[in-house]
């Protein structure tokens, strides 16, 4: 059987990620649960839509993905799934799954979720179970009926080599909207940041862009923190020259 793949924004500090993982436990014993992520920034639904987008790819064929990120939990927004390159992703639609290519999407009318959810849960209430029942067999096309107008996200498209940076992962490394290069430098907030292929071809304490492994140019400082030295943020303006 194919896994269930979680991607949140609960961290790991409180039951919530715990919870859903008891709830998939018994309602698809025998499946494995494996995590992508629970440290997306909370309520950052684009965010969550990258980290969607960097790490799908290489799951199996058939992976069931359980993607949280729901600032509007408990009002009127959609619950969906989405079928796209053969694999399966539950959640809200609020553009956490709007990067998915090719997608058919559907809205959750069946009634495979907990009779009595919380208004403030649907990881554990909705999401999980109907991740667990698409797991186990369940027809996608028995989920509900066909949504023509689902949330996309519109990322931001870099002009002429000038772009931006979309978030900052976990090392400090400033990810932004330019496509890789293998030469050239960045110039971000008055530094010049000359593109390398790997990090250790920057001296201790260099600025440095290089092609990440999601294929967008990022700024990283060797053995240092990009983001907290050069003052980088989301939306902080790059630009990229040849050399």
């Amino acid at each position: 059987m194919a896994p269930i793949a979680l991607l949140t924004d609960f961290g790991l500090l409180d039951p919530y990620v715990g919870t859903m993982k008891g709830v998939l436990a018994g309602l698809a014993p025998g499946v494995a649960v494996l995590d992508v992520t629970h440290g997306v920034p909370p309520q950052d639904v684009r965010v969550g839509a990258l980290f969607l987008d960097a790490a799908w790819p290489h799951f199996p064929v058939g992976t069931v993905f359980v993607c949280v990120v729901d600032p509007g939990v408990g009002t009127r927004r959609r619950p969906i799934v989405v079928r796209a390159a053969g694999r399966l992703f539950v959640g809200p639609d609020n553009g956490l799954l709007g990067l998915l290519p090719d997608a058919e999407v559907r809205q959750i009318t069946a009634p495979w979720g907990n009779p009595s959810p919380s208004r403030t849960f649907h990881g554990r209430d909705l999401f999980a179970p109907v991740a667990a029942r698409l797991a186990t067999g369940s027809p996608f096309e028995d989920v509900g009926p066909l949504v023509e107008d689902p949330v996309r996200v519109v990322l931001p498209l870099p002009v002429d080599g000038r772009g931006e940076v979309l978030y900052v992962d976990h090392y400090g490394n400033a990810v932004t909207n330019l496509p890789g290069a293998d030469e050239g430098v960045v110039r971000i907030r008055g530094r010049v940041a000359p593109v390398v292929h790997t990090y250790a071809a920057a001296t201790p304490g260099e600025a440095v862009a290089l092609t990440g492994s999601t294929g967008r140019l990022e700024i990283a400082v060797r053995d240092g923190h990009a983001a907290r030295e050069l003052g980088l943020a989301p939306g902080t303006s790059v630009s990229w020259e040849p050399t």
